[in-house]
């Protein structure tokens, strides 16, 4: 068993240190050819992209700034915005006075368990007896 918990351990390591090794940047050891290509091929589209940028950075920034409003709509938005406002304010005073409500009631019902029920019934068996019958 120890033997097999050690060559899983050890095969978990390896493949960690060889996942490593190959990720990210390319190994010192790699073609001089290769290097020059790739840095051509990395350069050649910024070169391209470069003659537009300065139109397309205009156009992302006039899309990133939101439009102006007019009166009308800076009036409509406040009035919302004030409505909402209220409406919150409403739901939480009504959730509140739910809630005092519901503590009230269970408070009565609790005090009303609480109440031993033969006293009461013993009060009205004693006035029965008390009255004289009638003749």
């Amino acid at each position: 068993m120890n033997k097999i918990l050690a060559a899983l351990i050890s095969s978990l390591f390896a493949v960690g240190a060889f996942a490593a090794s190959h990720a990210g940047a390319p190994m010192a050891g790699a073609s001089a050819a290769a290097k020059p290509a790739a840095a051509a091929a990395a350069a050649t589209p910024a070169a391209a992209a470069a003659p537009a940028a300065p139109a397309a950075k205009a156009e992302v920034k006039a899309d990133a700034k939101p439009a102006k409003m007019t009166k009308e709509e800076k009036a409509a938005a406040a009035a919302t915005a004030k409505k909402e406002k209220a409406d919150a304010k409403a739901a939480k005073k009504e959730k509140a006075a739910a809630d005092k409500k519901a503590k009230v009631e269970a408070k009565a019902a609790k005090k009303a368990a609480a109440k031993p029920v033969a006293k009461t019934d013993t009060k009205v068996e004693v006035k029965a007896d008390a009255k004289p019958a009638a003749k």
